[in-house]
This record gives C-alpha cells, sequence and structure tokens, in this order.
C-alpha cells in the first residue's frame, strides 16, 4: 500500500523517499529473486567460486547483523532471509534485492581476482539494499511512469510494467527498459558501508582501492560494465574511498 512519502533510513538517519514499504519490498524481493534464480543458470556450489561467494556472504551477512544488534537497531533486518547465488553470464555486474537476496555474475570474478575483493563488491550490493537505495528509485518511478498508485494497485492493473520497475530498481534485466541510476551520493554511501561489513568481516578494506583501479581501467574508453552502469570508477570515487578507509580499519581485525 501507499505509504507516507518519506522514511528515516536507520543506517543514515536521514529521510528518503519511500513510497512502498520495506515489508512490500521484500515480498516483491522474494517473488522477482526465485523467479531470477528459476530462469538462470545457477553455479552449483561444489564449484569452488560458487562456494567463495556463499562464503563471503554469510560472513557479510553475519557482519551486518552484528552492527545492527550492536547498535540497538536489530529489528531493521527482519523479514531478510540472505540467500547467494553465483549465475553464470559474462556480465560484470552483482547486486542485492532487498531482504538479502544476492546474485553474483561469474562475469565479474575476472576483475575482484581475489575473495577480499569479491567482499568489498559484495558489501556494497548489500549497503544499496539496507540503504534502501531500490526502494527510492522504485518510488521516483512509479511516480514518473504509473502515477504514483499504491503496489498493490500497480501489480494488479499493470504488473509487467511493475516489475520491469523493479527489476530495473536494481540493475536487473536492463534490456527491458532504461535502467534508473543510482546518484553519485547513493554510490558513494554504499561505498562507505559496503567497506565496513566487508573489515567485519575479516576482510582488508583496503583492497577497495586495487578493485575500483581495475574497474576503471575496464571501463576506460568504452561503454562501462553494468556494475558500473551511472557512475565510472573515477578519481573522485577512488579518493572517497581513501577518506573511508581510516573509519573501516577501525572495525577490520577485532
Amino acid at each position: 500500500m501507499l505509504q507516507s512519502a518519506c522514511t528515516k533510513n536507520t543506517l543514515t538517519g536521514k529521510s528518503q523517499l519511500s513510497l512502498v514499504s520495506e515489508k512490500d519490498m521484500q515480498s516483491l524481493s522474494s517473488t522477482q529473486y526465485s523467479d531470477f534464480i528459476k530462469t538462470h543458470q545457477v553455479v552449483a556450489l561444489s564449484n569452488s567460486q560458487a562456494a567463495m561467494v556463499k562464503r563471503v556472504g554469510v560472513k557479510i551477512s553475519q557482519a551486518v547483523d552484528k552492527y545492527y544488534t550492536d547498535k540497538g537497531n536489530k529489528a531493521v533486518l527482519n523479514g531478510y532471509a540472505w540467500e547467494y547465488n553465483l549465475v553464470k553470464d559474462s556480465a560484470v555486474n552483482a547486486w542485492c534485492m532487498p531482504g538479502g537476496k544476492i546474485v553474483v555474475y561469474t562475469g565479474i570474478l575476472p576483475v575482484t581476482l581475489n575473495e577480499t575483493a569479491l567482499a568489498i563488491v559484495m558489501g556494497h550490493e548489500v549497503s544499496h539494499a539496507l540503504l534502501q537505495h531500490g526502494n527510492q528509485r522504485m518510488s521516483e518511478s512509479l511516480i514518473q511512469q504509473l502515477g504514483g498508485v499504491a503496489l498493490s494497485v500497480a501489480i494488479s492493473k499493470k504488473p509487467a510494467e511493475t516489475q520491469n520497475i523493479f527489476m530495473n530498481a536494481y540493475g536487473i534485466g536492463t534490456e527491458v527498459g532504461v535502467m534508473l541510476p543510482f546518484s553519485r551520493k547513493q554510490e558513494l554511501e554504499a561505498d562507505k558501508y559496503g567497506l565496513i561489513w566487508a573489515a567485519m568481516a575479516g576482510y582488508n578494506p583496503n583492497e577497495a582501492i586495487p578493485f575500483w583501479e581495475r574497474m576503471q581501467k575496464l571501463s576506460a574508453g568504452q561503454a562501462p560494465p553494468e556494475f558500473l552502469s551511472t557512475h565510472p570508477s573515477d578519481e573522485t570515487r577512488i579518493q572517497k574511498l581513501k577518506q573511508y578507509l581510516p573509519e573501516a580499519l577501525k572495525y577490520y581485525g577485532k
């Protein structure tokens, strides 16, 4: 149902546009994630890379749980049922839906090169979900495309359009529409908290710099990978990451 136009995010303490409740987003996420997994080639856990994705995912989710518990905000994670899957796809991409539904594409592994860089990527994507950036983008699109109707109305009257809005909000299936961009502010927020999750999970956050430098080289002179669909990892971003590292390092090795 249609919610108040703004809600306060627990991580940032800031108000943000949110026309859809987190509960409804998680319900939609569960359905869309299940459909995605059924229609794509999921790499079996017997594969070492798939096992690595799950191993990192478990550690990141445990770090998130501890962070929220320590802050007295464990209830924010109600409804989270974490899933981690590696999908065979050449796209350089990864994403996380509400409720902790994660997919990593095999195409990004030649860029991550190691488990620590993978943790940087997964921490970044988990942050987008926790910061409810996709909810913001979906809310904006519901206003622009469907006049701000309640989610239940959008689903019942325009199911295909609603599904496309949701998938595009998370950078999935972009061939069916124009992907809504994460803003530079949202990207930097995800970078900041992603470093913290990785550090708490036991991964050295310093690895973020060489990883984003590799991503920068990958996008040089051509359209950036989907993972960098809106803001390539330019010098400004890397400088920001360096500013975030001291805080993240406080959590590393504890």
